[in-house]
């Protein structure tokens, strides 16, 4: 009988797995780690300075400019939003402390993916599978071009009706696929990266990411600093305290309500783990670590919670609630007119898709030889981030494949660079499908809530499984150098705030909707929770079920394609 652990395999192992068990007794806490920590790209060359930058650019996004009257509409009050603020920084702040023994246990690219890898090496592959489940399927560029439609609309006076922002939304992901996929060297001049990304080595950030992170912070200190002229009474604003007497009234007191609009404060903050993707790149990555992950969150935090000061006191909370995704417009409109909303309505646009930068920069990032390559280059030309996402997207995709992933077609197809041998057209076409699917299905109106809160769910049972790993490691590895330890209530604390975030959105809403109507209100936690089991599902067919019905075990090999690409192939040998 083959079972997962008794299907037969040659040496060509997935390294990481191999690779990344913990000894005994020493964890690298230098300027070094074993094997997969080896120095990547052109060497560690990210400092403090770099890495606060790297998480503060990776932060702040369209959240805190979008996000605001989703939250809002969810609790039903501007004190109980402020709370969420808060809240959602404690949960980041314990998170961040989480990554950071991880971390410093083990100083190499990864994140999470490599950490669950060493936790939970049994059943073979299983990890990796449902991992490359996740990121193809949740991997999509909808919500930033579903933003990027309706800001546009904003700066051009027209309305946001429902198949014009479709429109432009399709029409962004698709023009994007076709330029990486059919001009790839035009695609990478227009994300300001020079054309010999592709031939040569670079730093996965560059002097431009870290001037785009300060103007960032610039533009929100800028609105902080309008919101206490406002506050002052200096400016038309009739009555700026007046959602802050009697903030809590009108409060939801439904525990769906605050898990689904902490998703959406926990997705704003998305961002804090990201120099855990690069540490092969970053110099004394334990010290450089433990600096740059609080400073940079915390940086963000109070920023993000003087923005919604800034928000509540410029306008009244009706109008905020039905904003949309073009809250800081409506604030710029309010206090300095609608030229001003207009020219902040496109830059909001121009950075549409950071919040999926994170997530598709620190998926690929645990491919190291795809993170030398691609980095995490990006500009504030138009259209550059969605461009970024799914040049990014693309590589994870295309990797995926290389480390043996079953694919339809087989894949070798979905690995290669086919049909100019310079871009991997196959993995654009993976990332366009899911794309296409979001920005079509869900009405447009609750697209981008609903996008959030379905790819916050699966976050939290990761989050879960990441802190039994934790505290699994402390039982049977106690003799791990670790050169960070978190306070153990900080990390129960995290575990709870996740468990409650799996439990809570199951249980009805005040008015029985939620805050994606006509959804029912527990779909997302439906959605996310399949996309895991379909990972499950899809390993237990490719490394059970298979070969126990037609009496084969799995032998893989490397093989090199037509175009130069090297991929795992598994191959099919008879049983005894």
């Amino acid at each position: 009988m083959l079972d997962s652990d008794s299907v037969k395999e040659k040496p060509v192992e997935n390294e990481l797995l191999e690779t990344l068990a913990p000894d005994d007794t020493v964890a690298d806490t230098g300027n070094s780690a074993p094997i997969d920590g080896s120095p990547g790209g052109i060497g560690r060359c990210l400092g403090v300075f770099d890495c606060t930058m790297l998480i503060v650019g990776s932060i702040i996004g369209t959240g805190i400019f979008s996000t605001p009257s989703s939250i809002l509409v969810s609790v039903g009050s501007v004190g109980a939003s402020l709370m969420l603020w808060v809240l959602g920084f404690l949960l980041s702040f314990c998170g961040l402390f989480v990554w950071l023994e991880y971390g410093t246990m083990f100083p190499r690219s990864g994140g999470e993916k490599v950490y669950l890898e060493v936790v939970y090496k049994k059943p073979k592959y299983l990890v990796t599978v449902i991992f490359a489940m996740k990121a193809i399927l949740l991997g999509f560029t909808a919500s930033g071009c579903i933003v990027f439609a309706n800001n546009i609309l904003v700066a051009a006076g027209q309305p946001a009706t429902r198949w014009v922002v479709r429109g432009i939304a399709l029409g962004v992901i698709f023009f994007v696929t076709f330029l990486h996929g059919f001009a790839p060297r035009v695609g990478v001049h227009l994300m300001n990266v020079s054309p010999r990304v592709h031939d040569t080595v670079e730093s996965p950030t560059t002097d431009l990411d870290q001037c785009l992170s300060l103007f960032k912070i610039a533009i929100l200190i800028f609105i902080v600093i309008s919101g206490w002229a406002v506050l002052s009474g200096k400016t038309d604003i009739a009555d700026p305290h007046a959602n802050f007497q009697h903030a809590f009234a009108g409060s939801s007191t439904r525990s769906n309500n605050y898990a689904a609009a902490t998703f959406k404060v926990l997705n704003a903050y998305t961002g804090w783990s990201t120099v855990n993707y690069v540490l092969n790149d970053v110099k004394n990555p334990v010290r450089t670590l433990k600096i740059a992950g609080p400073l940079g969150l915390a940086i963000c935090a109070v920023l993000y919670i003087l923005a919604n000061i800034s928000y509540f006191a410029a306008a009244t909370k009706e109008e905020i609630a039905t904003a949309g995704v073009t809250v800081a417009s409506l604030f710029f409109r309010k206090v300095f007119g609608r030229v001003a909303q207009r020219a902040l309505s496109v830059f909001v646009a121009l950075r549409c898709d950071d919040m999926c930068i994170f997530y598709v920069a620190t998926t690929h990032s645990v491919l190291s030889h795809l993170q030398k390559r691609v980095g995490s280059e990006s500009t504030v030309t138009a259209l550059n981030n969605v461009i970024t996402v799914t040049f990014a997207a693309s590589r994870v995709n295309q990797e995926l494949a290389k480390e043996g992933i079953p694919l339809p077609f087989g894949n070798r197809f979905w690995a290669s660079n086919w049909p100019t041998g310079r871009s991997p057209l196959p993995g654009l076409i993976i990332h366009l499908i899911p794309s296409v699917i979001v920005i079509m299905a869900p009405p447009p109106q609750i697209v981008y809530p609903f996008i959030l809160d379905v790819e916050g769910y699966p976050q939290q049972i990761i989050n879960f499984f990441i802190v039994i790993g934790l505290f699994w490691l402390r039982y049977h590895k106690p003799s791990v150098i670790r050169p960070f330890k978190v306070w153990w209530p900080l990390a129960v604390f995290f575990l709870a705030a996740a468990v409650f975030l799996m439990i809570a959105p199951f249980l009805p809403p005040a008015d029985g909707i939620g805050d994606t109507p006509p959804l029912p209100y527990y779909l997302y936690c439906l959605v996310g929770i399949g996309i895991l089991l379909l990972g499950i599902v899809y390993w237990g067919i490719w490394r059970i079920v298979l070969p126990k019905a037609f009496g084969y075990y799995l032998t893989p090999r490397k093989e090199t394609l037509a175009d130069g690409t090297v991929v795992t192939v598994f191959s099919h040998a008879a049983t005894d």
